[in-house]
C-alpha cells in the first residue's frame, strides 16, 4: 500500500508523481476516469484524473473546486499534493479539519480545462457552468456513499442549486477558495474555510 505523502507539494517529485500515476488503474478511480475521458471528448478540452490516493467512487466527501488551473498538465491530476499554493492550502486544511484522505473526492465544478495553451489563469465563465450542469448526474451516479458537498469558492457554489435537484437530501457547506490569494486577503477566510471543513467531517461522523 502507498503511504499518504506526509507534507504539501509531494507531486513536485517526478518519482512521487510515476508512483501515484501507477496507481490510476484501481477499481475506485477507473469509472470516474471514463467519465472524465468522456468529458473531455465531448468537449474538447483535457479533464485531470482524480487522485487515487483519494476516495474515489467510495468518496462520502465531494470537494469541488472551481476548474483545473493551467499548471495541471504538469501532473494530469486534480490533487491536494500538488505543487501549488492552492494545493498545499488544502492539504493542511483537509488534514486540519480531521478529514481521512478515503473519504474525499476532489472534482471541478467545470472538469475541463477552460485556459488556452500558455494562458493565464480566468475565472469561468457563466457559459462554461451551464456547460457544466449536465456533468453532474454521472458523477453523482457514481458516488453512491456520497454524505455532504463542499464547493470551494463562489462559482463553485453556483453548483448547490443543480445539485439540489438531484439529490435534495446531500447537505451543502460552502466554503471559501483556498488559493493564496484569497486566503490572505484576512484570518477570518482560513477560519470560515475551516469551519466548513469540520462541519462536513462532523456530518460524516454522525451519518457512520
Amino acid at each position: 500500500m502507498y503511504d499518504p505523502p506526509a507534507a504539501p507539494k509531494s507531486l513536485a517529485d517526478p518519482a512521487a508523481l510515476d508512483a501515484r500515476r501507477a496507481l490510476l488503474d484501481g477499481p475506485h478511480i477507473t469509472p470516474l476516469r471514463a467519465l472524465a475521458r468522456r468529458i473531455a471528448a465531448e468537449r474538447g478540452a483535457p479533464v485531470p484524473d482524480p487522485d487515487p490516493l483519494d476516495g474515489g467512487v467510495g468518496a462520502r466527501l465531494l470537494l469541488l473546486l472551481e476548474t483545473p488551473g493551467p499548471s495541471i498538465g504538469r501532473t494530469g491530476l486534480v490533487s491536494r499534493d500538488n505543487a501549488t499554493g492552492t494545493a498545499a492550502n488544502l492539504f493542511r486544511f483537509l488534514g486540519e479539519a480531521g478529514l481521512a484522505r478515503a473519504d474525499t473526492l476532489i472534482w471541478n465544478a467545470i472538469p475541463w480545462v477552460i485556459h488556452a495553451p500558455g494562458a493565464l489563469n480566468r475565472a469561468p465563465r457563466r457559459a462554461e457552468a451551464v456547460a457544466a450542469t449536465p456533468y453532474l448526474a454521472p458523477l453523482l451516479a457514481l458516488l453512491p456513499r456520497l454524505a455532504v458537498v463542499v464547493p470551494a469558492g463562489r462559482f463553485a457554489a453556483q453548483v448547490a442549486a443543480p445539485l439540489a435537484d438531484l439529490r435534495p437530501d446531500l447537505p451543502v457547506i460552502p466554503v471559501p477558495h483556498p488559493s493564496p490569494t484569497y486566503v490572505c486577503t484576512a484570518p477570518s477566510v482560513r477560519a470560515r474555510i475551516l469551519a466548513g471543513l469540520r462541519a462536513a467531517a462532523s456530518h460524516l461522523a454522525e451519518t457512520g
